[in-house]
């Protein structure tokens, strides 16, 4: 199916530029601030003045849901810039000079794939103050061996080509040839990973902040919204289910927007 025809993917994108769009403006929209208290009103259903309703401590959800969306999704931003710069570096110099070099980081990124990611970003962690920015690098730190093994895969295709033989017989520097001429023709691959990898990031961190050791309150994320709302889940339903609803929107678009451009690009 051609892309201006596909509804489901620009669906996808315009729910997306949604949620972007609310979380970035948050403060020019809401009402309310996210850490305003009233206990007078605790635990009160969606209604017109709280269109989402409020938490145990009469906070309003729909504010705290756009301001979480701030911390989710700026979590899963800078986790996949980093996570894409290492990945697209190290499987682009794998593939390139292959031999002992290609041997050991081929090594070092089984070691990584054999070991649970969530687990191992669970005990980095709880090693480290669960701050907003660690919770960002350790997660970028622990999602680039995938990303490593495809772009190697792809780089070892793309240097047996003809126009690569080409320009290496004119002399030019490895870096050049690398970043230049081989780096252009590996990116459709890398961005389809890294439009993926911002949901698997999304559901990384709500994960974390749901076991209590990602975002701490009470600054609010999606995941720690959960955890919080699962205690009232019987007399309290929205406090669990609109940022569950919101993870879920989320991060479907996201997939349905990576295997679109997947299908597009790479024909599978």
């Amino acid at each position: 199916m051609e892309m201006r025809k596909n509804y489901l993917f620009w669906m996808s994108v315009f729910i997306l530029g949604f949620f972007v769009l609310t979380s970035v403006f948050a403060p020019y929209i809401c009402r309310y601030s996210p850490s305003q208290q009233s206990l007078s009103e605790k635990l009160l259903p969606p209604s017109e003045k709280h269109i989402f309703g409020t938490d145990e401590f009469g906070r309003d959800v729909f504010t705290r849901l756009l301001y979480a969306g701030r911390v989710s999704l700026s979590v899963a931003l800078v986790a996949v810039i980093i996570s894409t710069f290492l990945g697209t570096l190290i499987g682009i110099t794998a593939g390139f000079f292959k031999g002992v070099v290609d041997a050991v980081i081929v090594k070092i990124i089984d070691v990584f794939l054999s070991i649970p990611t969530f687990f191992l970003i669970l005990m980095v962690v709880s090693l480290w103050s669960p701050s907003l920015l660690n919770i960002m690098i350790v997660i970028g730190l622990t999602s680039w061996p995938s990303l490593a093994r495809l772009v190697r895969a792809e780089t070892l295709s793309v240097s047996e080509r003809d126009f690569i033989k080409a320009v290496e017989s004119l002399g030019l520097s490895k870096w050049r040839i690398m970043f230049v001429h081989i780096l252009p023709n590996v990116l459709a691959p890398v961005v389809v990973a890294a439009v993926l990898g911002f949901g698997s990031a999304i559901l990384v961190e709500s994960g974390i902040s749901f076991l209590g050791l990602g975002i701490q309150p009470p600054q609010a994320s999606w995941g720690n919204m959960l955890a919080s709302g699962k205690t009232y889940l019987g007399v309290a339903w929205w406090l669990s289910f609109f940022p569950g609803l919101a993870i879920f929107l989320v991060v479907l678009c996201f997939n349905l927007i990576g295997e679109t451009l997947k299908q597009k690009w790479g024909g599978s």
